[in-house]
């Protein structure tokens, strides 16, 4: 391959410079050891493991911020533009617009823009974290502990894995989510129950069946106004209400997409063969759930490796079946496929939890490990061979 040393010239560009970004680089220097790689970050760290941010960094004394890094600023010839944003993309000649309108010359491009989070009517508040990034979780550091009062909005894998992290940091918590029973849109009835009260015994005051509409700053504190005129007060509001991928830059590009992603085939590679896509805006063929876009940790760097290897060259198939998982106070769960409670389940009880599998049209579609260890490929298999519904319970065997 050409070494290009033109400066606004580079073999590979990302787009992005989160987990995807930093496998992406790793797995590209895995199959080309000296193309010239640019990573545009919006971020102003290189890449990082995000879920220490709301997991580990807070309950494991041993493990450091240091720890976090994904090792992309160590490989060579690699270029990082942090705080910088991209305008456009323009196909025709290759190249990208930069927010201070640098024009970026590329031979393989990777959209790795990841999800945009949603936010909250109010002020700008440095109190107030939309939680995603290393700099969001330096802040809530200096803002917990000290008996302050953290209100958390959201229930779902921020919301709950903080608020269960700073209740285990001297910090009060409050949580507020739409759901009447935490998890009650992921997890069967008989489940969520057993969730919501392993908060309540830790300690988090949970605030369920009501929406949060807006905040403001009242003096030392910060009120937040719920959708029956209620209001809760505290020193810090954390933000977690999930994403919407970010896709705007390759739609203007007219590249095509798929559902709410970008369309994708098996080697990560959009309908323009000098750009792919992975990650959180990645629509592409499971070979054992079909087509989907998945917001996973495990999906971030499985495909940000994958996708790296195949810009340089690899042209293998990505067919790892991501899973999901959460660790809350004593509750380890993972799960593959669709968690849908609307669905019809079987339940398969073990001596320390149980597993329950979700059915589609009498077909399994989705399997949850509820404090269990199982072999996940186990699990894959299962999903890609299904028995007969009677004859999934015990079909999963315990490590």
């Amino acid at each position: 391959m050409s070494h290009l040393t033109n400066n606004n010239t580079y073999e590979y560009v990302i787009i992005g410079g989160g987990m995807v970004a930093g496998y992406a680089v790793n797995g590209i220097r895995k199959e080309d050891a000296d193309g010239e790689i640019l990573v545009v970050s919006k971020d102003a760290d290189v890449p990082y493991e995000r879920p220490a941010l709301s997991k580990k960094l807070w309950l494991d004394d041993e493990f450091t911020e240091e720890n976090i890094k994904i090792g992309a600023e160590g490989q060579s010839n690699v270029t990082f533009r942090f705080n910088t944003t991209v305008n456009k993309i323009n196909r025709e000649n290759k190249s990208i617009q930069l927010g201070d309108d640098t024009i970026v010359y590329y031979d393989k491009l990777l959209l790795a823009t990841g999800g945009e989070p949603m936010t909250l009517d109010g002020p700008d508040d440095p109190h107030v974290i939309v939680f995603r990034d290393w700099s969001d979780y330096r802040k809530l550091r200096q803002f917990s502990g000290n008996n302050k009062h953290v209100v958390i909005i959201g229930g779902g894998y921020i919301g709950s894995e903080l608020a269960a992290a700073l209740v285990q940091n001297d910090t009060q918590v409050t949580m507020v989510y739409l759901e009447n029973t935490l998890g009650e849109n992921q997890f069967p009835e008989a489940i969520t129950a057993e969730y919501e009260d392993a908060f309540k015994k830790g300690g988090v005051n949970l605030v369920s069946g009501k929406k949060a509409e807006s905040y403001q700053r009242d003096g030392d504190h910060l009120v937040v106004a719920l959708d029956d005129g209620s209001q809760i007060t505290g020193d810090t509001i954390v933000i977690g209400l999930g994403v919407s991928p970010r896709i705007a830059l390759a739609k203007a590009s007219g590249l095509k997409l798929e559902g709410d992603g970008i369309a994708v085939d098996e080697y990560l590679q959009t309908n323009d063969p000098a750009i792919w896509a992975a990650g959180d805006i990645a629509y592409y063929p499971d070979k054992i759930l079909g087509k989907q876009r998945i917001e996973h940790v495990d999906h971030a760097r499985n495909s940000g490796e994958q996708v790296g290897r195949n810009m340089a060259g690899a042209h293998v198939d990505y067919t790892h079946t991501p899973y999901f998982y959460s660790n809350i106070f004593s509750i380890a769960w993972q799960a593959i496929g669709t968690l849908d409670p609307s669905l019809p389940q079987v339940f398969d009880k073990r001596e320390n939890g149980t597993i329950v599998y979700f059915l589609k049209e009498n077909r399994l579609a989705g399997v949850l490990i509820w404090n269990v260890t199982v072999d996940l490929d186990d699990v894959r298999n299962l999903l890609e061979n299904p028995p007969a519904k009677d004859d999934l319970v015990g079909s999963i065997k315990e490590k």
